[in-house]
């Protein structure tokens, strides 16, 4: 599979550091100033940092997988564009991409057939780092459909909840994070079983923002919200097991008293 020779990267990592490029990390910034606007106007005050933390997570969550990652999963769908329109070498469809048969070889999908489209540049951006993403790679294309779908709907209903405060959001978060854990495995597992292959790892930015950074955040804090959760659950079933104690001791002593009272009555007769 040819990888796009216009991504091959520059010789130093400053080269990368063109309009597009600060643009595409400077929206990133701008996503999630937004999800801390959002947690301003609807939490309340005595909202724990915890809580804020675990809101602002999921609302730049949702927005990302709205917004990028939708944009993606569109431009994968319903952008496409003939080899000869793509700059330099190009990531092929797969064989019978959405069952356009033999005949559609000489076309092309995805972020690299969006020309001069503002979130397929982001993408492009991205490509420098893992060239699957300039054009459709069914396993990334398979996780990313679900991701904005599924995953999307969980994050925001996580705020929502957090919100609320509906208990539910414990059981939400611990589902979001292990959907969001094994995501990121199945992305990259293929590589590592491969070498690598579609990863530049050549210099810092690629390796270490890009790859590492990025990808990094979407295993720790779901790991994160996963012990959080789980120490609001535990502590809950403790609590609970603890009245329960607490009730059955009560009744065990109210029966004890009335047995106590009848077997006085009994002996007066």
């Amino acid at each position: 599979m040819p990888a796009p020779a216009n991504l091959a990267p520059p010789q130093s990592a400053w080269d990368l550091i063109d309009q597009t490029t600060v643009v595409s990390l400077f929206s990133t910034l701008a996503i999630l100033g937004t999800a801390f606007g959002v947690s301003k106007l609807v939490l309340d005050k005595n909202t724990t940092r915890e809580k804020r933390l675990l809101f602002v997570w999921h609302a730049f969550d949702a927005l990302i997988h709205f917004v990028l990652e939708g944009s993606f999963v569109y431009n994968c769908l319903f952008t496409s564009t003939e080899i000869r329109n793509v700059k330099g070498d190009y990531w092929p469809d797969p064989d019978n991409y959405l069952s356009r048969g033999a005949g559609a070889r000489r076309w092309v999908g995805g972020a690299q057939a969006g020309g001069e489209n503002p979130m397929a540049q982001l993408w492009m951006v991205y490509s420098k780092a893992d060239r699957r993403w300039a054009g459709v790679d069914l396993t990334v294309l398979s996780i990313e459909i679900i991701t904005v779908t599924f995953a999307g709907f969980m994050a925001v209903l996580a705020c929502y909840d957090i919100a609320r405060k509906n208990a539910r959001q414990y059981l939400v978060m611990i589902i979001l994070a292990t959907a969001e854990i094994y995501g990121g495995y199945m992305t990259f597992m293929p590589e590592w079983l491969s070498g690598n292959s579609n990863l530049d790892t050549s210099n810092f930015m690629f390796k270490w923002i890009f790859l590492v950074f990025f990808n990094g955040l979407w295993v720790v804090i779901p790991l994160y919200a996963i012990y959080a959760s789980s120490l609001e659950i535990i502590t809950s079933f403790r609590v609970s097991d603890a009245f329960a104690a607490h009730q059955s001791s009560r009744e065990a002593k109210k029966s004890s008293k009335s047995s106590s009272s009848s077997s006085s009555s009994s002996r007066s007769k």
